[in-house]
Order: structure tokens, then sequence, then C-alpha cells
């Protein structure tokens, strides 16, 4: 493993950790207030990168920005389900 993969993956564990309260309230308060312009490129773009991670042999950081990616694909959906 290299370092690169460690602090790429440490970067997208925080900007995961960070979206976690706001996906959760989402469901909670069955809300979606993340306008699609904004969930909708930055779920596909962070698949895109897992793509060229896994194709660096950036395991770490491919899983992890699966993760978050996955993170902003929930908060797409919430916006077509509920109402902001």
């Amino acid at each position: 493993m290299i370092w690169q993969d460690l602090v790429i993956s440490a970067a997208g564990i925080i900007f995961g950790i960070a979206l976690i309260p706001q996906v959760w309230e989402g469901f909670r308060d069955k809300k979606g207030p993340i306008s699609p312009w904004t969930s909708a490129p930055t779920f596909l773009a962070l698949y895109a990168m897992t793509i060229a991670y896994i194709t660096l042999e950036l395991y770490l950081s491919t899983a992890v920005l699966f993760c978050t990616g996955t993170l902003w694909l929930l908060l797409f959906v919430q916006r077509l389900l509920y109402t902001s």
C-alpha cells in the first residue's frame, strides 16, 4: 500500500462521515434538501474516480470513495423521493 492511498482514503473517510448526518436527517425528516444538480454530478464523478482508482490499484481508496459516492447517491434519491 502506498502513502497516497492512505491520504486519499483518510480524506474520503472524512467526507463520508460528514455526509452521514445529512443522509440520516433526510430519511428521518422525509426531506431532500440537496439539489439534484449538485448530488447527481457528484455521485457520478465519485463513481468514475472509483474506477480510476481501482485501475491504479488503490484498493482502500476505491472502497472509501465508493462508499462516499453511495452516500451522495442516497442524497440524490432523497431529493427524488421527498420534497424539500
